[in-house]
């Protein structure tokens, strides 16, 4: 052990790390260090912060809430009326008709609420062999178990010992591989989970027909069909959902970061009419899955503010518009031969990068002109603002990203 290390074990890093950057305030889509040093946040923080930083009204929202009930949990009998109205608000807004909404802690939770509820719901049919869940390469579905083993990035599933069984993968981008999946299990299919847009994975918007292809296999097989919205809800891709985007309705939708805005940890998952059909059938039976904080108040008060903001704001229209001048930028870099390829749409994008080129290095330099992005693995450099960012604002990202991979190129020799 070294004792010069701090006590707080940092998620997704070196655990032998000493170094770190002390972000100790923030507003709109800039933040600043302990140092004092102006960033832009080119990634909403972690794919969250959809309204920016220092919204007040959210923080009055919590602790208004905070002072009138801190807390209280919301099993079998209790409920309060945040929840309640949050519940309501969401399903205002669902992509599904007749949703219900149950309330987790986060986007991991709430996968793991959704695999476990396409499980049940065969079950309760008495088809409990219909278990298997089919997922794709280079998802991303959280890290409890459940999500673990249903993403599709190899070196985050390294280690833990052996995961949860039935889940099957398929090539990201086949509906043939799919198909040959759902042949071969049959009926003892329960769900294919993908994301609406893949984004931790890589930013790898869907091609043409590949949702729709996705629902049309599900309805011919009768798998349920997931949408993990975690990073495509609220506002992302210029809708409320990727479901919305694209036009596909799932039976099931995952969500979390958006729906507060990193302001309070929330996620949840909608539930379709046909999972409430199953669900809902029998008034003996219990569904035994919740956590302690489902249904937080002062985490469903947040998210009705944040929600209040999206709207006021009118935020959902600014996702195409920072499309429309962040994509040529980066597509540009491309043909200067700075980078490899471009992928995204909308608010979220990444810029792939030549194989010689480190994108852990990449945002080393980037750090340093000002602009914090998001290194996937050493292959790509993404980016995702909050939806206030300004022009301004995202031509100092497309400036310190090219003049980073100028600066790297040009050391490489390359």
């Amino acid at each position: 052990m070294t004792d010069h290390l701090p006590p707080f074990l940092h998620p997704f890093a070196r655990p032998a790390a000493d170094r770190f950057v002390e972000i100790v305030r923030g507003e709109g889509a800039l933040v600043w260090d302990s140092d004092g040093r102006e960033y832009v946040d080119a990634l909403a923080s972690l794919w969250y912060c959809v309204v920016g930083h220092g919204r007040t009204e959210i923080a009055d929202a919590v602790g208004d809430q905070l002072r009138t009930l801190d807390a209280f949990h919301t099993f079998e009998l209790f409920t309060n009326p945040a929840a309640e109205r949050l519940a309501a608000e969401l399903v205002a807004i669902s992509p599904i008709e007749d949703a219900r909404v149950f309330l987790t802690n986060s986007g991991s939770e709430a996968v793991d609420t959704a695999m476990k509820l396409s499980r049940l719901f065969w079950a309760w049919q008495g088809r409990p062999e219909r278990s298997v869940i089919v997922s794709r390469d280079r998802a991303y579905h959280g890290v409890t178990y459940g999500g673990t083993s249903a993403q599709g990035l190899a070196p985050n599933k390294e280690h833990w010992g052996e995961l949860l069984g039935g889940v099957v993968q398929v090539h990201a981008d086949s509906l043939e591989d799919v198909e040959r999946q759902l042949a071969e299990h049959g009926d003892r299919i329960a769900a294919v989970i993908t994301e609406p847009v893949q984004g931790a994975g890589g930013v790898f918007p869907p091609a043409d027909g590949y949702l729709e292809g996705l629902r049309d296999l599900c309805d011919r097989t009768g798998a349920l069909l997931v949408f993990d919205e975690v990073i495509t809800g609220f506002g992302r891709l210029g809708t409320w959902w990727g479901a919305d985007r694209y036009g596909v309705t799932p039976d099931l939708v995952t969500f979390a970061k958006g729906v507060t805005s990193g302001y309070q940890p929330l996620g949840g998952v909608l539930v379709g009419p046909r999972v409430r059909e199953v669900l809902e059938a029998d008034d003996q039976r219990w569904l035994r899955h919740g956590f302690t904080y489902s249904g937080h108040p002062a985490a469903c008060a947040a998210a009705s503010a944040n929600l209040s903001v999206i709207r006021s704001d009118d935020l959902l229209p600014r996702a195409p518009a920072i499309g429309d001048r962040l994509g040529p930028a980066l597509h540009g870099m491309v043909e200067d031969g700075l980078a490899a390829g471009v992928r995204g749409t909308d608010g979220i994008w990444a810029l792939a990068l030549h194989p010689e080129d480190s994108a852990l290095v990449v945002r080393d330099e980037m750090l340093e002109l000002g602009v914090i992005p998001r290194p996937i693995a050493t292959h790509s450099i993404a980016f995702c603002p909050p939806l206030v960012v300004t022009d301004d604002q995202l031509d100092r990202v497309v400036d310190a990203t090219r003049t980073a991979l100028t600066t790297v190129r040009d050391r490489s020799g390359a």
